[in-house]
């Protein structure tokens, strides 16, 4: 297994496990046998994988295979995880709190709910339009469950996930505008996202020992940027994945790229086509609870604007 393979092979994870064994694949117990036949407790793996703004585990925009905080092996209840993310767009903003809870070391449970700060856009629509939308934020539920197919051996991790994502803003826009956003194929204000990833962490000389984490996947949804423009008529299959290093015990940096999609027609200067996203992470493992994350992304057109001076903070404490 996973983890018997990183604690044989070297002392680098003295001071903290990677993501694999945090996540359960490993099927270890919480001690380990000492000198002389004694049990003396495992130095316990840090908080990793952390939330996507979404609310699931992975990086910041896209998940990764592990599950967020399970039990211990055999048991029913693992710990819940709690985030708070703040994401500076440039000329919007986001912020989202996001909560997960895994059950039997399978599924883990996740909502988030994401408030998108409209910046320019409501200036702008009514400066083509004459019409004020008088709304200047959307909010976007997500409530997601992802099962462990495969628990990482020989074989990658993989899981697969369902996410239900209800908008609270994008339908009473779309009536202001007397159905501007359904003639550009706008069509409800629901959606379900279907994802299937796979993650294999490895060490190895060429890693210089350290843990290099690897993941893709592929996402089957509707939704216009991630649903926070809300849904329309026709799905899409997309690729996305992430690239995770631990160059010490106390730091991951990693490189996630989601692939994205148009579901609606332009609307010059106000709807454009949407641009794949890229983030580059940097978590500071501050203890066995919790972690702090910085991270830059080039978001591309997001409405009117482009949002390539992406930055975000987030704060994950692990219970």
């Amino acid at each position: 297994m996973v983890a018997a393979a990183l604690l044989s092979s070297t002392a680098i994870l003295s001071g903290g496990l990677t993501a694999a064994v945090r996540a359960g694949q490993s099927g270890q117990s919480n001690e380990t046998i000492g000198s002389g036949g004694v049990e003396k407790p495992r130095t316990e793996a840090p908080p990793l994988p952390f939330h996507t703004v979404e609310g699931y585990g992975g990086g910041a925009i896209t998940p990764m295979a592990y599950l967020v905080n399970p039990g211990a092996e055999g048991s029913v209840w693992g710990k819940p995880a709690v985030a708070f993310s703040s994401v500076v767009l440039g000329h919007k903003n986001l912020q989202a709190l996001t909560i997960t809870e895994t059950l039997f070391g399978r599924l883990e449970l996740g909502y988030g709910v994401d408030r998108l700060g409209l910046g320019t856009l409501p200036d702008d629509i009514e400066d083509a339009t004459t019409v004020d939308i008088d709304r200047d934020e959307v909010w976007l539920h997500n409530f997601n469950a992802r099962y462990l197919l495969v628990k990482e051996g020989k074989l990658p991790a993989l899981t697969v996930g369902a996410h239900f994502k209800l908008n609270d803003g994008i339908e009473d826009i779309d009536d202001t505008l007397g159905g501007a956003l359904s003639s550009i194929d706008y069509d409800k204000d629901t959606g379900v996202d279907v994802t299937l990833t796979a993650s294999k962490m490895l060490v190895a000389d060429w890693t210089f020992k350290r843990p290099l984490i690897l993941t893709g996947g592929l996402r089957n949804s509707s939704a216009g940027q991630v649903g926070l423009l809300g849904f329309g008529d026709d799905r899409a299959t997309t690729f996305e994945g992430s690239v995770a290093i631990l160059p010490t015990n106390r730091l991951l940096i990693a490189y996630e790229y989601r692939q994205k999609t148009n579901p609606y027609d332009q609307i010059p200067g106000l709807v454009e086509d949407e641009d794949d996203w890229h983030a580059v992470d940097v978590s500071w493992i501050v203890s066995s609870h919790t972690t702090l994350v910085a991270g830059w992304g080039a978001f591309g057109n997001v409405t009117n604007e482009k949002e390539n001076e992406t930055w975000w903070l987030q704060a994950k404490y692990e219970f």
